[in-house]
């Protein structure tokens, strides 16, 4: 299988570090199309050596093109690859919002794959959800559900509409680990902790708890009881979290990233 993957951000790096540190891919049919020549450096510091500045006839002999820029980027890059797509590519877009029918009238080609990654790709740690039009064989999902699965979990959805929700979920859901997590070090440092000690305990209290969560068939709320004790410390501190609606607010923030996913795919 021969590969395009253009921009060589972050995602497009990460695919790319991904696909030749599993052996899936060899080196000489991965291309990576970046046009800031000031990222190509920095691609070779990480053994991406075959990367190209332009779109040319090269893209016509890949078998799939992973789309790996910022969505604002299509007005500008569609119509420079356009010219060079066939109707045997397989397109790969992880553009957040870009529909299918957005992506199908922009390149004028059929077969394509729409996923929605998160951060913790960078690590193989990742959940990525994704869906296909029609045109996309059996076999061709497969294929890229092995690509994904390099980054870490991927899932397959019928519906679209599901990747604008699982943006809302994991795609975002990082940023909202980590306001969690600086919640409590600065708490902890309020408290008289230092820095690196408030970040230690934060840090493996995380760890510690989704490791227990995937070594056990609890639930959350049946690992919350097993902490919580009556008239504790924990009871205390949920005590607040429910006075102050927090598990409301955060359902109702999840419903405004998904709601901004629609925004932005429209």
């Amino acid at each position: 299988m021969k590969i395009v993957i253009v921009g060589g951000g972050n995602m497009g790096k990460t695919y790319a570090q991904s696909f030749l540190g599993s052996h899936i891919i060899r080196p000489y049919d991965l291309i990576t199309l970046e046009r800031n020549a000031d990222k190509h450096e920095e691609l070779r510091r990480h053994n991406i050596l075959n990367i190209e500045k332009d779109p040319g006839v090269y893209l016509e002999n890949c078998d799939l093109i992973v789309l790996a820029v910022k969505p604002q980027d299509t007005e500008s890059l569609f119509p420079t690859i356009k010219p060079f797509l066939k109707e045997h590519h397989l397109v790969l877009s992880i553009m957040a919002g870009v529909k299918l029918q957005s992506l199908e009238d922009g390149l004028g080609i059929k077969k394509i794959v729409r996923a929605m990654p998160n951060l913790p790709a960078q690590i193989g740690m990742g959940m990525t959800a994704f869906t296909a039009n029609e045109e996309v064989t059996k076999e061709e999902l497969i294929q890229v559900q092995n690509l994904l699965s390099t980054t870490g979990k991927s899932i397959y959805f019928n519906d679209e509409s599901a990747i604008d929700a699982s943006t809302a979920i994991s795609g975002s859901g990082p940023a909202y680990i980590y306001y969690f997590m600086d919640a409590m070090i600065k708490s902890a440092m309020s408290l008289g902790f230092s820095e690196s000690q408030a970040e230690l305990l934060v840090w493996q209290t995380f760890q510690g708890s989704i490791h227990l969560l995937n070594k056990n068939t609890l639930n959350c709320e049946e690992w919350i009881a097993r902490v919580r004790s009556r008239g504790g410390t924990t009871e205390a501190a949920l005590n607040v979290f429910n006075d102050k609606n927090l598990h409301s607010s955060i359902q109702a923030g999840l419903k405004a990233a998904f709601d901004r996913a629609v925004e932005l795919g429209n």
